[in-house]
């Protein structure tokens, strides 16, 4: 049986997920073992390529304390994984080390290595095995443990590919060590001969003692998974059913339409109707009130908030108080955040003071329970420079002569002789995994309790994270609630209570449409004199708003828009100032672009004009339209 790591086990393995699985389908393998270092990042990523090329994945943990090996865990089923990814959860968040011997888990099986036994062979559970190396086949047959048939097992860990990747994985070893390669202890890395091997290689090695390898047969085929991309695996309800969930949705949109719009405003409850039929047909409706539950609480705290994000698009969101965003003031289609077209989940940008995001995000976890909870990860990887200083520090080189390096490149004439060995290595390195850190603000509220999916690792912050990142996330269904930091929120609250105690006078920053009808506030705008004005204030900005003579409200968002250096390289900046100064100096190459497209002179600034050139142009719904619009904007291929 071959246990693979790939380059999640981190400063360890050498391949990616894609790499393992190409290789076991080179080499006709009908299963796969997955067992990362202390590490579950790519069980799910894993499973997608398994099931790709037609190999069945099966799922473990290679758990080691203080770099020492001490057992292999392998889930029979999904609650094996919850069961192995527990014992890494409990031992991050509560700082303690793993175990000698594994708890209790009747859906797993546990391997320990040959040479590290923590009890008495007569003493293992009946879901306890020896894993036995085919180095070890002659020390195990001088051994009392070649009497227990039914307890050992072929065992064969894979780190690397070939002998470049041995090297490369000294060098992950010495780089995690922080030592050079010269100094490596032969317990410090792996044995050389993980590597992968061909099936013909285990008959003949394990020829004298087959029950090995039938005995790591019978596991294998006692182990089944199936993982499922659904948006089930979140939250399903905010009360107690999905009915119940949108008759308090209705309530809380319609009462908020009418504090929004007033009681007789048509186009905003047809918008409004038309919005929840979809949040309903698509069961989006305790992703809304969730949000909802989140503001309400900072609310309550008397924190200031922003909801933005293609999450303004939805008259709901801004009936609910989640956005101060209108979307019928500023024609901002809903397809653009939830459609039937759409496979991805919606999310929310929801931005907080520096000094309250923790406190909310505290309450998330304790409103929603800490099983269920947990902030997405993000993976920092080996780049550019970092990479030739690491390598440069364990080839033993002086700071002098790795700063020459960087400076002269690979070209470079008259560097040391180990610097073309860093830039090979280095180019293998691009873009490895070297830690998990926290991501901006990402957080997952799961149904089932989230080690279902991932492993828990706390950080300083007294958060715990997932051991995947966004985009694996978003690739299996999760939603995902940014909770986002903004310091500008906390200048505009201090100003706020600046204003208070000095002109005893009580502003409130949510009466967004007082603002924009302020004159004193149209004319600074129109001057260009912004200087602490969070996002205007910038002296491109600044020249911006002056070139416009902006002073609506509408102008200062396409200012916002079009100085962005996509739209700004593009020339689309230079033609919008030209046709603002002059309206008439220009042609509309479609009666649709006037129609649509008039407030930004015919220029398409933002993506939602995409989706109604493609709409009212070419006659394509606007779920399709949106579809067009992920395509284009190159986030994702």
């Amino acid at each position: 049986m071959m246990f693979m790591r790939t380059y999640f086990s981190l400063l360890f393995g050498t391949m990616s997920p894609e790499d393992v699985v190409n290789k076991a389908k080179e080499l006709n393998l009908s299963s796969l073992v997955l067992t990362d270092i202390n590490s579950a990042s790519v069980m799910l990523e894993t499973y997608d390529y398994c099931r790709a090329a037609g190999i069945k994945m099966i799922f473990g943990i290679e758990y080691r304390k203080e770099g020492r090996h001490i057992y292999t865990g392998i889930a029979k089923n999904q609650e094996g994984v919850y069961q192995l990814n527990k014992i890494l959860t409990e031992s991050s968040l509560k700082n303690m080390p793993i175990p000698d011997v594994p708890p209790k888990c009747p859906d797993c099986f546990f391997v320990y290595p040959f040479e590290n036994i923590p009890k008495k062979p007569e003493d293992l559970n009946a879901n306890e095995f020896i894993g036995v190396r085919a180095t070890q086949i002659n020390r195990f047959l001088t051994s009392p443990l070649r009497r227990l048939s039914k307890k050992t097992i072929a065992f064969h860990p894979v780190a690397f590919k070939d002998d470049e990747g041995y090297l490369l994985h000294k060098l992950l070893r010495a780089i995690d060590l922080n030592t050079t390669v010269k100094k490596l202890e032969p317990g410090d890395t792996a044995k050389r001969s993980e590597v992968f091997r061909d099936k013909h290689f285990f008959k003949e090695c394990f020829a004298t003692v087959p029950h090995l390898l039938s005995n790591a047969q019978a596991m294998m085929d006692a182990c089944s998974l199936h993982f499922e991309k659904t948006l089930s695996h979140n939250r399903l309800y905010f009360s107690e059913s999905k009915a119940d969930d949108m008759r308090l949705l209705e309530k809380l949109s319609r009462n908020g339409c009418i504090r929004r719009y007033g009681s007789y405003n048509r186009a905003a409850a047809k918008r409004m109707e038309k919005e929840l039929k979809m949040i309903d047909n698509m069961d989006f409706a305790s992703y809304f009130l969730i949000t909802w539950d989140i503001i309400r609480y900072a609310k309550s705290q008397g924190y200031h908030h922003v909801g933005r994000g293609s999450g303004a698009n939805s008259i709901v969101a801004y009936c609910l108080g989640i956005s101060d965003v209108d979307p019928l003031e500023l024609d901002l289609y809903f397809e653009r955040f939830i459609n039937p077209h759409r496979k991805s989940p919606p999310d929310f940008d929801i931005d907080f003071s520096w000094d309250e995001r923790d406190d909310v995000t505290d309450y998330i976890f304790k409103r929603y329970g800490r099983e269920h909870t947990a902030l997405l990860a993000t993976y920092s990887t080996f780049k550019g420079r970092s990479i030739v200083r690491e390598l440069g520090k364990v080839f033993g080189l002086p700071k002098e002569e790795i700063d020459n390096i960087i400076h002269k490149g690979p070209e470079g004439e008259g560097l040391h002789d180990y610097a073309k060995y860093i830039f090979k290595f280095g180019a293998l390195m691009e873009g490895f995994p070297r830690h998990l850190s926290i991501h901006a603000g990402g957080v997952l509220i799961s149904e089932k309790p989230i080690n279902y999916h991932t492993p828990l690792k706390m950080m300083p912050k007294g958060f715990p994270i997932t051991h995947f990142d966004m985009h694996v996330a978003e690739d299996w269904g999760f939603h995902k609630y940014d909770v986002l930091s903004q310091r500008g929120l906390g200048h505009i609250k201090d100003a706020v209570s600046l204003i208070r105690e000095n002109r005893d006078i009580n502003v409130d920053v949510h009466e967004v449409a007082k603002i924009k009808k302020d004159e004193k506030v149209r004319l600074q705008l129109k001057s260009g004199k912004c200087m602490g004005c969070f996002y205007i204030e910038s002296p491109a900005m600044r020249g911006l708003l002056s070139k416009l003579e902006c002073e609506k409200y509408e102008a200062l968002v396409a200012a916002s828009s079009i100085i962005r250096p996509g739209v700004a390289q593009s020339g689309m900046m230079r033609e919008y100032i030209k046709r603002s100064r002059n309206p008439n100096a220009f042609d509309y190459p479609h009666e649709t672009f006037r129609e649509h497209l008039g407030e930004t002179y015919g220029v398409m600034v933002y993506q939602e004009d995409v989706m109604k050139i493609c709409h009212h142009f070419a006659g394509l719904g606007l779920g399709e339209s949106d579809v067009l619009r992920r395509v284009m904007n190159g986030k994702k291929h």
